[in-house]
Formats: C-alpha cells, sequence, structure tokens
C-alpha cells in the first residue's frame, strides 16, 4: 500500500462530491496500471491517494511527479508546483503547501496594475495551478513564478479569441453547461489545467464575458476572462 498526498486542494461546500471527482479522474489515468484507488482529505484539505495493487509504486510516483506533493518549507533556488489562493492589494498569494507571497514588484512582468487588477485582466481565479520560484528564504520568503508560468499568461492575453477561465469543475460538468446554453458552436475547447480547473477557449467572434454570464448559473465556479488582445 502507498499513500500520497498531492497539492491538489479540496475546496468548496462540496467536499466529498469533489473528492469524488477526483477519484474518478485520477482512476481514469491510472486505467492502464493495476492499482486500486481511494481518496481522502487530510486536516490541511489536501487530497491523499491510497493506491493498492501491483502498480502501486508506479502509481505512485506518477501522481507524485504530475501533481506535486505539499512543501513543508521553502528554499532558495528551487521551483515548486502550487495553487493561487488569493489575490491582495499588494501581492498574490500562492500556496506551495505553505503560503507564499508574490509581492507587487515581482508581477511588473505582467504589465502596470495592483495585483488584483492584474489577476482581473488575465482571468486569474483561485485554485489555478501555478510554478513558483522561490529566491530567498531567510526571515522572510520572497519569490516568484517562473517564467514558463508568465509565459503561459502571456499567451492567454495575446491570442486572438477570449478565455475564460473556471475553477471547481470537470470538464464534463463545464461541457455540458455549455451545450445546454446553446454555446456548443461558439468555443473551440476546453483546455485542462489543472484536475478541476480549466480554460474554455472561444472563437474568434465569441465573447468571453458573454460566455460567463451564460454558463454562470450553471456551474459552482468562480470564473475570469482574459479578453484576447489580437481579436
Amino acid at each position: 500500500m502507498e499513500k500520497v498526498v498531492t497539492l491538489q486542494h479540496i475546496y468548496g461546500k462540496k467536499r466529498d462530491r469533489m473528492a469524488e471527482l477526483l477519484k474518478s479522474l485520477v482512476e481514469n489515468e491510472l486505467k492502464d496500471l493495476e492499482v486500486k484507488v481511494e481518496v481522502s482529505i487530510t486536516p490541511e484539505n489536501w487530497a491523499e491517494f491510497t493506491l493498492e495493487g501491483e502498480d502501486e509504486e508506479v502509481s505512485a510516483n506518477l501522481l507524485k511527479s504530475r501533481y506535486g506533493s505539499p512543501a513543508k518549507k521553502a528554499e532558495p533556488g528551487k521551483v515548486y508546483l502550487g495553487f493561487l489562493q488569493a489575490f491582495t492589494e499588494d501581492a498574490f498569494i500562492a500556496n506551495i503547501g505553505i503560503p507564499v507571497r508574490i509581492e507587487a514588484e515581482e508581477l511588473k512582468a505582467l504589465g502596470s496594475g495592483k495585483p488584483k487588477q492584474l489577476a482581473s485582466r488575465f482571468g486569474l481565479v483561485p485554485h489555478l495551478p501555478v510554478e513558483v520560484e522561490v529566491f530567498e528564504a531567510n526571515k522572510k520568503i520572497k519569490a516568484s513564478f517562473t517564467k514558463k508560468q508568465f509565459d503561459l499568461w502571456w499567451g492567454w492575453k495575446k491570442a486572438s479569441t477570449d478565455r475564460v477561465i473556471i475553477n471547481a469543475a470537470t470538464r464534463s460538468e463545464i461541457k455540458s453547461a455549455v451545450k445546454k446554453t446553446g454555446h456548443g458552436r461558439d468555443i473551440y475547447e476546453i483546455e485542462r489545467l489543472g484536475l478541476l480547473e480549466h480554460a474554455v477557449v472561444c472563437r474568434e467572434k465569441t465573447d468571453g464575458p458573454g460566455i460567463v454570464a451564460a454558463i454562470g448559473p450553471r456551474l459552482k465556479s468562480e470564473m475570469g476572462v482574459v479578453i484576447g488582445d489580437s481579436r
């Protein structure tokens, strides 16, 4: 038996439902391996997977490499997987296992504006997966996002289409909401960003805020919109 605590945070009001969704998603990812999967929630609200079977060790390594494990401390020079936790007036808060502040001066790569304005401009919502680079960790942890992370967000912003960023929903739930509201022809695809975090890629003439207005009431999610600059 192997146990793996991942960086996937269990959040929202329907925690048991989310745990079941995560179990189904991971079972699908490990379907070619001989392993039985169970999921539980740690006191810190991380998803913990119990793996049992012939391929339990391989499965554990796969989950660790794909989703990361919560860090117990931040070390200078290391890159960590984490997720966006909150946006304040002067910083982004990311969680790598412990909360890490990305100060406003480290967000200049996203352009001018306060952190909350930048988050809105790039469609960022809590729980999106991120890469964080720690460059000092003495009395006060100093960190930034990696170039890869900044490049991803700028790729959204410079695109010829809008994107709707959604958390706390499976791809099938989003697809159902899009279909039921008659917007199936208005989107290209649903990109997976994390286990329960996605980006709906709109077509060139589709308005991202309009998609949010349509599908928002059908999903218990937080949503952000990236307006493509090349539209």
